[in-house]
């Protein structure tokens, strides 16, 4: 790649802050303050969740650097483990993803849903995402897609929010009456208060989420030893600072202690600031917000599964396709009941949010890991441009260790989930032998495409 086609410092830094700023902020607040047992902890599992996230991206950048392929954060599995790991995987992110679609129409439908309903309840909630999901599944099965700049638009929603929610904080008189200082309540540490830091970070790795495709941008950065690192810590160090002031906004506006259990807080906010049109205007906003997100998704995840069925590694089936319409049948077809199904047994924010860090703590974990057998099959490149972290190997360790702490953190506290999530991924890895043996195809997993959407 030529030069002046190449990511500058700027290109990287705003991808990194693209990338991560989801929907995220305008719920998991709540679920972070309901497990904090004081707002010293709540405010300082926000800036753990940003350092994290430095050194998941910084791990991600190099491997993407050492294995410059397409889909690479997914390709490593086979190339680095076994062919089997890799379907397993690819197929529980697909869930993965399936179940953050669910979840972030749960969002959408917690701020729309006091709109509609006099006193909504989980079930009304669970009914409008799956009619969101429903009505673009029908969208995207008759061929008809939202404009190339539906990101774009979402994206502009979402910063307008945070500036708007931020903003309240210039409106003392709009301050909780029980707004007290960061550091008046302080709780010794124990076992339950590690257990509650773990679920409180759990949430906080929802909102942070994304920063894993920077394994996308290794060779396409210019100067990657220096413009890769600095654009990442600069980008996530960006997005530290907007949670945190969002979240003082909550903290000051809506009170610790109502934080706990208030979930459409962005609404409260915009309502104390603007009266109760305010409220409605940004519950209506992040309705519409949402149903990008949801088209974004039950676009790109079907595309997918047609990706591995051409590779082999899905059936036949998935490939089958509308010529007249350009739909992806099957493939849409399948992505979209997955996610309906997921609000069946699971019509709580709080529930999908369990199933889906878990089954990320494993890919998380495993792919991160992916960079010490790299660094050894790949010394010949140490000399020659690319990027190479600093501080290794303690950030991959900071961040597989972070990962493993969440993850067994779900399995105490919520262990159907984790007894699902690892079962299921079993399942996969038997479906792989099964197909392989049935010749349905061959492990090199070539080019397959997963992108993991930001919530």
């Amino acid at each position: 790649m030529k030069d002046k086609q190449k990511l500058s410092l700027f290109d990287i830094t705003i991808i990194a802050i693209g990338l991560v700023v989801g929907m995220g902020i305008f719920r998991t607040a709540k679920d972070a303050a309901a497990a904090s047992t004081s707002p010293a902890m709540y405010f300082g599992v926000w800036i753990l969740g940003g350092l994290i996230a430095i050194c998941g991206a910084l791990t991600y950048a190099e491997i993407g650097s050492r294995y410059p392929v397409t889909g690479g954060y997914y390709k490593i599995f086979a190339v680095c483990y076994h062919p089997s790991l890799a379907f397993g995987i690819n197929c529980i992110i697909l869930i993965s993803n399936a179940a953050s679609l669910s979840g972030v129409a749960l969002i959408g439908s917690e701020y729309i849903a006091p709109l509609i309903f006099e006193n909504p309840t989980a079930f009304n909630e669970a009914m409008l995402a799956i009619a969101a999901i429903v009505i673009f599944y029908g969208v995207n099965l008759m061929g008809l897609r939202m404009s190339s700049n539906t990101q774009n638009v979402l994206m502009i929603i979402k910063l307008c929010l945070i500036i708007v929610l931020i903003s309240a904080l210039f409106f003392p008189q709009l301050y909780h009456a029980n707004a007290e200082s960061i550091t008046s309540t302080t709780t010794a540490v124990s076992t339950n208060s590690i257990l509650l830091f773990g679920i409180a970070l759990k949430a906080v790795s929802f909102t942070y989420g994304g920063y894993q495709q920077t394994i996308n941008f290794g060779e396409e950065v210019h100067n990657p030893q220096k413009n890769l690192p600095r654009g990442i810590v600069m980008g996530i160090i960006t997005i530290i600072t907007l949670y945190l002031c969002v979240n003082y906004s909550y903290y000051k506006i809506i009170g610790f202690e109502e934080l706990k259990s208030t979930k459409s807080i962005a609404a409260i906010v915009a309502g104390k600031m603007f009266g109760a049109a305010g409220g409605y205007t940004i519950s209506i906003l992040l309705f519409l917000a949402v149903l990008a997100y949801v088209n974004v998704l039950l676009l790109s995840n079907p595309r997918v599964m047609y990706a591995m069925s051409m590779d082999g590694i899905l059936p036949k089936a998935f490939k089958k396709k509308d010529e007249k319409k350009d739909v992806l049948t099957v493939s849409l077809s399948v992505f979209a009941g997955i996610c309906v199904i997921v609000l069946f047994f699971a019509d709580r924010f709080e529930q999908i949010l369990s199933f889906t860090i878990f089954l990320d703590s494993i890919g998380m974990a495993t792919s991160a890991g992916a960079i010490f057998i790299l660094r050894k099959r790949t010394k010949h490149l140490d000399n020659t441009g690319i990027y190479r972290m600093r501080l290794y190997p303690i950030l991959p360790v900071i961040f597989i260790l972070a990962y493993m702490f969440v993850g067994t953190v779900i399995a105490i506290t919520n262990p159907e989930y984790a007894v699902t999530g690892i079962s299921v991924l079993t399942a996969f890895i038997i479906l792989y032998f099964i197909f392989r043996k049935k010749g349905n195809g061959d492990n090199n997993l070539s080019d397959t495409v997963l992108l993991r959407q930001d919530v």
